[in-house]
C-alpha cells in the first residue's frame, strides 16, 4: 500500500444497497491509520482490503447517525479480539456521549484493548506533534440535523534540500542531517541550501449543508473527501435534510483550491456514480476527481511543486 492513501470501505448514504456498503473510510498516513465514520459492515469490508485492526490508530466519527457509526461496536470489539497492542483514540461529537457509550459496550465481550474516548467539544486542534503524530488533527463544526464535525489533517511545512547548493557549500554526508536539525552548520544556513516544502492537507466532510466549516476544512487541501448525497435537481431536498449536492461539492473544491476531490455518500436513488462526477465538473472543478466506489484505494496526490 502507498504510505498515504484513502481506502474506501463504503459509499452509501442512509441505507446500504447491493453495490454500496454503509460508510467507512481509512486514511493511511505514514504509519497512522484513521478510520472515519464506521457504518454497518465495516469489519467485513476491511476483510476485502489490506487494512487490519492493527493498522488503526484513531477513529473519527462525524456524527452519531446510524449509517456513520453502527459499525463502531464491531470495530472496537475487533481491537480486543486481535489484541491490538497500541491505544486507539476515538473522536466523536460530545453531544452524542450517551450514544457513544451504548455503542462502546453494545454487547458483553472480553474488553482488553486500550480505547481512549476523546469527545469533540468544539472547533479546533484535537491532536498533534505532542501526541506523537506527524500531522495536526483539527475539527470544524458542520450544519446537519444533529451535532456534527468534519475533520482535517494538516502536515507542517518542511524543507526540501537542494543537492547542487549543498555541494557548492561543501555540505555532504552526515553533515546534511546535522544542518537540518541545527538550522546552521559552519556558517551555512539551512535557508541557503533548501526551499520550503508545503505540508500536505486532507479533509473529511460528511452530512452537512453548505456552511463556513465546509470551506475551512476544504481550504488548500491535497485531498477532500466530501458527501454529495444528491444531484443538483434535488438541491431543495438536500438543504432540508442537511446534505449537499455534487454540484455544491464541486464548487467548494474549485473555490478552495482542492487538488483531488473524492465524492461519496450517495443516495440509493442514484445507481450511476458517473452522474455525480459530471455534475462536479459542471460546477467548475478541474482537478483530479474520483466518484468513490466501495473497496477502491485512492492515493493522496504527490506533493505539489
Amino acid at each position: 500500500m502507498s504510505a498515504r492513501e484513502l481506502v474506501v470501505l463504503g459509499t452509501a448514504s442512509q441505507v446500504p444497497t447491493r453495490h454500496r456498503n454503509h460508510n467507512g473510510y481509512v486514511l493511511l498516513w505514514d504509519g497512522e491509520g484513521i478510520l472515519f465514520d464506521p457504518g454497518e459492515g465495516t469489519q467485513r469490508q476491511m476483510l476485502h482490503t489490506a487494512v487490519t485492526a492493527h493498522d488503526l490508530t484513531r477513529i473519527c466519527v462525524t456524527h452519531l447517525h446510524g449509517d456513520h457509526c453502527l459499525g463502531l461496536p464491531g470495530v472496537l470489539q475487533h481491537l480486543s479480539l486481535d489484541a491490538v497492542p497500541h491505544p486507539v483514540t476515538v473522536h466523536y461529537p460530545a453531544g452524542g456521549q450517551r450514544y457513544f457509550e451504548r455503542l462502546r459496550h453494545a454487547t458483553p465481550y472480553h474488553d482488553v484493548a486500550t480505547v481512549r474516548p476523546e469527545p469533540v467539544r468544539g472547533p479546533g486542534v484535537l491532536a498533534g506533534a505532542g501526541d506523537g503524530l506527524p500531522f495536526t488533527l483539527e475539527a470544524r463544526a458542520l450544519s446537519h440535523r444533529i451535532e456534527a464535525f468534519g475533520y482535517r489533517v494538516v502536515e507542517p511545512d518542511g524543507r526540501r534540500m537542494l543537492p547542487e547548493r549543498l555541494a557548492a557549500r561543501g555540505v555532504t554526508g552526515p553533515d546534511v542531517g546535522r544542518l537540518q536539525r541545527a538550522g546552521e552548520l559552519r556558517g551555512v544556513r539551512l535557508e541557503e541550501v533548501s526551499e520550503r516544502r508545503p505540508g500536505q492537507r486532507f479533509a473529511f466532510v460528511m452530512d452537512t449543508r453548505l456552511c463556513d466549516g465546509v470551506y475551512e476544512l476544504a481550504d488548500g487541501c491535497d485531498m477532500l473527501v466530501i458527501e454529495s448525497t444528491f444531484l443538483h435537481a434535488e438541491a431543495e431536498l438536500a438543504e432540508v435534510s442537511g446534505h449537499m449536492t455534487a454540484f455544491q461539492a464541486g464548487r467548494v473544491a474549485a473555490e478552495c483550491g482542492v487538488r483531488h476531490l473524492v465524492l461519496t455518500h450517495f443516495s440509493q436513488r442514484y445507481p450511476d456514480n458517473a452522474a455525480f462526477a459530471a455534475e462536479a465538473r459542471r460546477a467548475g472543478f478541474a482537478g483530479e476527481l474520483t466518484a468513490a466506489e466501495d473497496l477502491t484505494r485512492v492515493p493522496v496526490p504527490k506533493r505539489a511543486a
